[in-house]
């Protein structure tokens, strides 16, 4: 079975499939309309290419031609004379298929636009290279008709020629685009060594398609080999190289509990994985549907650049027809000349580079956060990142793990932090409470060995209570222990107190009806999410927290943060209402930015003007968010936001760029140098319109080339940090200390 590569179906590699081979690989389709959508880009691509060939073929000799006419008369006998003799018609041969077979194109685009009512860019190229080229062939086959002798084929080819290689440069962008979906696709492994149970209670490690792996099978992953889907580790130790996916060049150390991308490499250990996610679900999917939409989107800014030609191109037609006519009647030139002026302005204000600003900068900006694990989900929302002015981050998920973890160990009466965490440790290994897992977490990460208690007794609402070697362990709140007679002293209640303010859930744990310590555990903040806050207020932007939960927590949490604003105790459908009361108070102040990651963040995400989902949240959070953050890292909010500005700043840059190419040098080609240069000069004016044009195309696309020098913020600091990340956990994988229990 092979995966439809446009609409992610499975189908069968038989002989009769429709298939289409790339670059040595097959690919299979559902349909010939999947086939015709993948192979699109390429088919343009090639006749593109046969185009150019054809149209630079064909350019050459119509220049080498025409430059006797252009150049002094010294130079005139370049050419035999029975060449020359002939220069006109054989130019008029060569010009006529490039003007109207090669430039079709433009033809079409112009009667596309006339449909529309409305003009477009390809309405200056279809008119100003039929002008040329009508004047010329008039010379040519009636050259009495007119008092000059000179043509300008030459600047109609050039212009054509221009143009479709600026077109060809563009389209192969796409089919880059296509080939990134390509590449995505083949890292997907074909194959799955998963075990399954022969006969009996025997497990055998067998091979099958990846496409046929479910969900809860366990993959046996090799050193050396891609993990076919997205998972959890549930034995093993290694390191996954995740670069294809999160373009970090570190490897990143996965031990048991940890998620797995589907793609990635396992560098080192054997590994085994239980499959989560299959199919479409996977992160690997998922990006190439990213990748996929982002292709199509048309930005705001693209949108009004589009919308200004609609204006653009009438007012510069009429300045072209006023400056034809002027010259003509006014300044009584002749029809030659008069015509020369006419289509060196619109040569000259042919919008080809304000047609490109946009589109470049948004390429290289998506293209930079993509290798940087940020995922645009269309160019519009690199523009709308720029407008933030008000970031609004869910708390459990997003600035914290969202799972509880220990804080505290405070020991008492004598017992060790560590006997105090096996003791709780053996009594909650019983309970399937978060809580209780949190503790026997953090028991296993030190190396405590934690044994099950031989009873376990839940009391509701206070606690519970564990027998072990005949010993009894209590766990549970200030009632429990109440009802058990154990005192609890002030000094105790005080320290309680202080834990639970800082929004921590403090418990007491007893042994032998003594009271031996306090354990606290709370949901922690995410590293570097204080550097995030920090970046963020520096930026001039507005932080506000908004969580489902209570306000004393809620508040301990944004106090560390530094977070002046806290919306507490709101249900889901209240966070999308408190977005557009945030909306409507900031409607003058800039745009409203949602960070979440669950379920319950997908209203208040659609909501805001732009939302930004965690990579490791859940997929209804991402279907909603403009923005997927691919790595945990919430410093990378602070890298979208400030991607978004840099982005929109080369946009500006280059809509300057085009606009002073197109409209400043107007009047040069309007005949604002003929009282100094002579009446002459409009024989050059075409073809210096047309090198201008060329070099606005060239000076946008140079430009938004230099986005690509973009450094993120943290770049160096996060480096350093997963160098030292993996330096602790090879030191300490093979760390063990036993914690016999206290003898009774």
């Amino acid at each position: 079975m092979a995966k439809d590569p446009v609409c992610g179906m499975f189908v069968e590699e038989k002989p009769e499939s429709i298939r289409y081979s790339k670059d040595g690989k097959e690919y299979y389709f559902c349909s010939n309309q999947c086939l015709d959508e993948f192979t699109q880009p390429e088919k343009e691509l090639k006749k593109l290419k046969m185009y150019v060939a054809i149209s630079i073929a064909l350019t050459i000799p119509i220049v080498i031609l025409s430059l006797p006419h252009m150049l002094p008369i010294q130079f005139g006998d370049l050419l035999p004379m029975n060449v020359m003799h002939y220069s006109n018609y054989i130019m008029l041969a060569l010009a006529t298929p490039l003007q109207f077979w090669i430039g079709w194109r433009f033809y079409r685009g112009l009667w596309d636009g006339i449909k529309a009512r409305a003009s477009n860019m390809d309405t200056l190229i279809a008119i100003g290279t039929t002008a040329a080229y009508v004047y010329s062939a008039t010379v040519t086959i009636i050259p009495d008709y007119l008092p000059f002798e000179s043509v300008y084929f030459e600047t109609a080819a050039i212009i054509i020629t221009l143009i479709l290689i600026g077109r060809l440069l563009e389209t192969r962008t796409k089919e880059k685009a296509s080939d990134a979906v390509r590449k995505l696709l083949d890292l997907q492994p074909k194959m799955a060594k998963i075990l399954r149970k022969g006969e009996g209670e025997d497990t055998e490690e067998i091979e099958i398609p990846v496409e046929q792996v479910q969900v809860g099978d366990i993959m046996v992953i090799k050193p050396g080999e891609r993990i076919p889907t997205d998972g959890t580790v549930i034995d093993g130790l290694s390191s996954i190289d995740e670069s294809a996916v999160t373009g970090e060049s570190i490897p990143v150390d996965k031990k048991n509990g940890d998620e797995v991308i589907g793609a990635t490499i396992n560098k080192s250990g054997l590994l085994k994985v239980k499959a989560t996610k299959i199919g479409q679900d996977t992160v690997l999917s998922q990006i190439i549907t990213l990748v996929e939409e982002a292709r199509t989107g048309k930005a705001q800014m693209q949108r009004l650049v589009d919308q200004v030609a609609k204006y653009f191109v009438p007012a510069v037609l009429a300045v072209a027809i006023g400056v034809g006519l002027g010259w003509y009647f006014v300044g009584d030139i002749g029809i030659t000349f008069s015509l020369l002026a006419f289509v060196s302005v619109i040569i000259i204000a042919c919008p080809c580079a304000l047609g490109i600003a946009t589109p470049a900068a948004l390429m290289m900006g998506t293209g930079k956060g993509a290798e940087n694990g940020i995922l645009f989900k269309g160019g519009e929302y690199l523009e709308i990142a720029k407008k933030v002015k008000t970031i609004v981050f869910d708390k459990t998920g997003t600035l914290t793990r969202g799972k509880p973890s220990v804080t505290n160990t405070i020991a008492l009466s004598g017992f060790s932090e560590d006997e105090i965490l096996r003791l709780a440790a053996i009594a909650e290994s019983g309970s399937e409470h978060p809580l209780g897992q949190a503790v026997v977490n953090k028991a296993k990460e030190k190396g405590i060995m934690v044994t099950n208690p031989e009873l376990f007794e839940a009391v509701s609402g206070h606690g519970l209570r564990a027998r072990y070697a005949n010993h009894t362990i209590l766990i549970g709140n200030r009632k429990l222990m109440q009802d058990n007679n154990i005192a609890v002293n002030i000094d105790v209640n005080t320290t309680l107190s202080a834990l639970e303010t800082q929004g921590k859930t403090a418990t007491l744990v007893a042994f032998d009806n003594k009271l031996a310590g306090i354990i606290a555990i709370a949901d922690t903040i995410k590293d570097n999410a204080k550097q995030a806050i920090d970046s963020l207020k520096s930026m001039g932007i507005k932080v506000v927290m908004l969580t489902g939960d209570n306000e004393r927590t809620a508040k301990a949490v944004a106090s560390k943060l530094g977070i002046d604003r806290v919306i507490a105790q709101v249900l889901p459908q209240e966070k999308e209402q408190v977005i557009s009361r945030l909306k409507s108070e900031g409607e003058k102040k800039g745009a409203i930015a949602m960070v979440g990651d669950g379920i319950n963040d997908a209203p208040a995400l659609a909501q805001a003007d732009l939302g930004i989902a965690i990579g490791s949240g859940t997929d209804i959070a991402k279907e909603t968010g403009g923005i997927i953050l691919i790595k945990e890292d919430i410093r990378d909010v602070v890298i979208a936001l400030d991607l978004g500005r840099k982005t929109v700043s080369k946009i500006k840059q280059n809509l300057f760029w085009a606009f002073a190419y197109n409209t400043g040098l107007i009047p040069i080609a309007g005949g604002i140098l003929v009282p100094f240069l002579g009446v002459e000069i409009f024989g050059w004016l075409p073809m210096l319109a047309g090198l201008a044009m060329a070099l606005s195309s060239v000076t946008v696309v140079g430009n938004s080339i230099l986005l690509g020098r973009y450094k993120p913020r943290f770049a160096a600091e996060r480096k350093i940090q997963v160098r030292k990340d993996n330096e602790k956990i090879y030191s300490d994988k093979d760390f063990k200390e036993v914690y016999a229990p206290k003898a009774s």
